[in-house]
C-alpha cells in the first residue's frame, strides 16, 4: 500500500501541474477539499485518482484512445491499472444536462 499510494501521489502531482488537466481530486494532495479529513482518517490515501481534462468529451475520447499504460474498464475492481470515463461508459444513459450539472458540482468542490 505504501508503494501504491506513493505512486498515486506522484501521478496526482504530475497531473495537477499538467496544462491539459483542469483539476485533480486525490485525498493525498493538499488541494483536495477534504485533505485534512483524509489525513485524520487514513493511514495512506490509496491509489484512486480523479482528474478532469480541459475540453470536453472529444478530448477525453482522444486521451483514452491513446492511453497505453492503463486498461479501459467499466469496473475499477481489478488489480490492474485501470481507467474509465463515466460519461461515455457507466453513466452514458444519464442525460447530458444532468451529467453536466453533476460535473459542475464536482468541479466546485
Amino acid at each position: 500500500m505504501e508503494a501504491h499510494s506513493g505512486n498515486a501521489l506522484t501521478i496526482a502531482n504530475y497531473l495537477e501541474k499538467h496544462p491539459r488537466v483542469e483539476k485533480v481530486l486525490y485525498p493525498g494532495l493538499p488541494s483536495h477539499p477534504e485533505f485534512a479529513l483524509a489525513r485524520r482518517q487514513m493511514a495512506l490515501p490509496g491509489g484512486m485518482i480523479t482528474f478532469f481534462l480541459n475540453g470536453g468529451i472529444d478530448e477525453s475520447r482522444k486521451f483514452l484512445e491513446h492511453c497505453q499504460l492503463f486498461l479501459l474498464a467499466e469496473s475499477l475492481g481489478g488489480v490492474e491499472s485501470l481507467i474509465k470515463h463515466p460519461a461515455i461508459m457507466t453513466h452514458a444513459s444519464i442525460p447530458a444536462q444532468i451529467r453536466r450539472q453533476s460535473d459542475s458540482l464536482q468541479r466546485q468542490q
